[in-house]
């Protein structure tokens, strides 16, 4: 089951994404941006978005339990995501992964295609080039 996160999620949420500090987190909640998957009254899985430009549904973050990846979890969040995402009226997506990450295959499994990216060297913030991916809807 995929349905909107709610407040009572935060700890699940947290131990799946180390990455959303915990006032952003109740952000999500307030503006509806991301979404849990639910498997036998646990979550295992996560995927929250905003908006890039502030009109273009931007997926910021992925993450599947790793023992239920490779299973179909992360393709039901995205379909979700993209039919969500279409319902309100929009026509394209993006999302992004470091150009080292497996996770640049699975999106063009999905329909994603490359579209451009960015380097971070700022020392203390260095990271592989961040590719960024688009899709019509």
């Amino acid at each position: 089951m995929i349905r909107q996160v709610e407040k009572q999620d935060k700890e699940a949420w947290c131990a799946l994404d180390r990455h959303l500090p915990e006032p952003e987190f109740d952000d999500k909640v307030r503006r509806g941006q991301g979404y849990v998957c639910v498997e036998a009254d646990k979550i295992i899985g996560v995927l929250r978005y905003n908006l890039f430009w502030d009109n273009t549904p931007f997926c910021t973050m992925l993450l599947i339990d790793p023992a239920y990846r490779r299973q179909g979890y992360g393709k039901l969040l995205m379909d979700h995501w993209e039919q969500d995402m279409k319902s309100r009226g929009y026509g394209m997506l993006m999302t992004s992964t470091q150009v080292d990450e497996e996770a640049q295959h699975f999106y063009r499994k999905l329909g994603y295609k490359d579209c451009g990216g960015f380097v971070v060297d700022v020392p203390g913030y260095e990271q592989p080039m961040e590719m960024i991916m688009i899709k019509a809807v």
